[in-house]
């Protein structure tokens, strides 16, 4: 296992450095300038004087070598700096948001707790919620559970989250009054009154969001289930006389665990990517939102690195599933 995760982590060095290069040529090579949204009043030759300040100038590969060269050592050093309280980073040019002239790092370490807080708790909710309605509708397979447990997880399947957003909002919020219709961002915890408040207003963004991933998670372990629960290996428990908890919580649920972690694994960098449009309805302040004000505004580095941050958690977790595939089944062995 040990080698297996090494070599894994080898060879997702020159994954990422390609995935860096495409990410950096596309929306290099995508139409658009910083200096477009200027008042016309400026002359052509100031505008120009911003683009070589914003390094605009460099050829493509020098701008590209000097961008990783920013994300790869002098953002970790700086994050080390605020950490540790060393000097290592003093003097080192930082990846600049073009659109608030500050460090992208310091941008997303901002919006970062935001996301976390709404999008990250109804992963967690959903997660939880969808594990056990799983698992009994596929032992209860076509039981009164099983069919209100398929209807749910159709219905928060396919309305989409912008229509579950607005009707929360009009339900609970501006005809019964019980939660904020929007989600003040300035809010600081620091008493009980303000955990309350910061529970209430956090109450709707993630039921639309959990109600969502446990549709999706909830059919997946079902499946699962349904496939094990008829295989020879739980008749053969059966047989030797063990009960029905230890045969279906610990012998079918570990091996139908292993495709639902898949699922669960690879839903997880979409919780630092956000949710954008649950974000745009609750006005969640989050990094869902930041990227597409960073869209709009034409502000490249800020979308090369959120984009790239994406695609790190994406292979990150790739690999986390693969190793708790080898945990949870012992016949699959990484040599």
């Amino acid at each position: 296992m040990f080698t297996y995760t090494v070599r894994r982590l080898l060879l997702a060095i020159p994954t990422l450095l390609i995935i860096s290069l495409i990410i950096f040529l596309l929306l290099d090579l995508a139409p658009g300038d910083p200096t477009a949204q200027l008042p016309l009043t400026i002359p052509p030759e100031v505008k120009e004087k911003i683009r070589q300040s914003l390094g605009l100038g460099e050829p493509i590969h020098v701008r590209y070598f000097l961008w990783l060269k920013q994300f790869l050592v002098a953002e970790p050093l700086h994050v080390f700096d605020n950490l540790f309280g060393t000097h290592f980073a003093d003097g080192m040019q930082r990846v600049i948001s073009w659109q608030t002239r500050s460090p992208v790092a310091d941008i997303v370490a901002q919006r970062l707790p935001q996301t976390l807080w709404v999008v990250g708790m109804s992963y967690v909710v959903g997660v939880l919620i969808a594990l056990p309605i799983g698992i009994i509708s596929a032992y209860k397979q076509y039981s009164w559970f099983d069919q209100i447990g398929t209807f749910i997880s159709m219905l928060g399947f396919s309305v989409p989250t912008f229509f579950t957003g607005v009707l929360l909002i009009v339900i609970f919020a501006v005809n019964l009054g019980w939660f904020p219709s929007i989600y003040d961002t300035t809010h600081v915890v620091d008493s009980w009154d303000a955990f309350v408040f910061q529970v209430r207003q956090m109450i709707m963004p993630v039921m639309v969001l959990a109600l969502y991933n446990a549709a999706q998670i909830s059919r997946f372990m079902r499946a699962s289930m349904l496939d094990n629960l008829g295989q020879d290996y739980v008749r053969t428990a059966r047989a030797k006389g063990m009960s029905e908890k230890v045969v279906v919580l610990i012998h079918v649920l570990r091996n139908s665990m292993i495709p639902v972690i898949t699922v669960i694994a690879l839903g997880v960098p979409q919780i630092f990517g956000g949710a954008i449009i649950t974000e745009q309805v609750f006005k969640v302040n989050g990094l869902g939102q930041l990227l597409i004000t960073a869209i709009y505004a034409n502000d490249i580095p800020m979308v090369q690195t959120l984009t790239f941050i994406f695609a790190v958690l994406i292979v990150l977790f790739n690999l986390i599933a693969d190793i708790l595939y080898g945990i949870l089944d012992p016949r699959i062995r990484y040599d």
